[in-house]
């Protein structure tokens, strides 16, 4: 797992009207906690750090450079702007070379099931246990050419090297069912709307009177010649 090397600051001023000056200089405001000690609250390159998480995942590993010392600091939570998607907060966890974390790591599926089914990811992410500087940025589930009614379990995943599954063995992770067909679409869709109690005899007939031709008015009489 590779790391990203950067410079923090230590900071002293805390609470949001510190933290949007902050974020109008570019920076980011974050807190390593860890190990027993007080938590450090440092500024962060905003530029420099969004592109490291960008790069390395939720479980990104930072080598910060605090007052002259190195930390290693473990992505714990990183807190978006909903509108503007960018940066307001990142949480750290302080680790060292060779300390085994639990963290939670993102599930990707590859492989294509079989024909006229549907695959249901049923969790986003699954914990493992791996060592701080080893953490996978995420585990592969193949359906490749799975049937429909396979189920895939925590415990039944092809792990990465050096990780140990820290979830619930009998946990869903993946569900193959049988896609639906347009005419069992078709009923279920008709079925939801008689219990709603929605009738298509008025549409109908609406639909049938724009459908019909105008009629076009009686020629009037030619007058008569003089």
């Amino acid at each position: 797992m590779a790391t990203e090397k950067i410079t923090a600051e230590t900071r002293t001023e805390f609470g949001k009207g510190a933290a949007r000056r902050i974020r109008r200089e570019d920076k980011i405001p974050a807190v390593v906690y860890g190990h027993g000690g007080d938590p450090i609250h440092v500024t962060l390159p905003g530029h420099e750090t969004m592109m490291a998480l960008k790069h390395h995942g939720p479980n990104a590993l930072l080598e910060l450079s605090i007052d002259g010392k190195t930390q290693l600091a473990l992505t714990k939570q990183v807190q978006l702007d909903s509108v503007r998607r960018l940066i307001e907060h990142v949480d750290f966890i302080a680790v060292k070379a060779g300390e085994k974390v639990t963290v939670e790591v993102p599930i990707v599926i590859v492989g294509e099931a079989a024909p006229e089914t549907l695959v249901t990811t049923e969790r986003d992410v699954v914990a493992l246990e791996a060592e701080a500087t080893h953490v996978p940025e995420s585990v592969e589930v193949s359906v490749e050419g799975a049937e429909a009614g396979t189920q895939i379990t925590a415990g039944e995943l092809t792990l990465p090297e050096g990780t140990t599954l820290a979830a619930d063995p009998e946990l869903l992770v993946v569900h193959i069912s049988q896609a639906q067909t347009a005419a069992q679409l078709e009923a279920e869709l008709e079925a939801a709307e008689a219990e709603a109690g929605i009738t298509h005899e008025e549409h109908e007939e609406a639909e049938a009177a724009e459908a019909a031709p105008a009629e076009e008015p009686e020629a009037a009489a030619a007058p008569e010649a003089e």
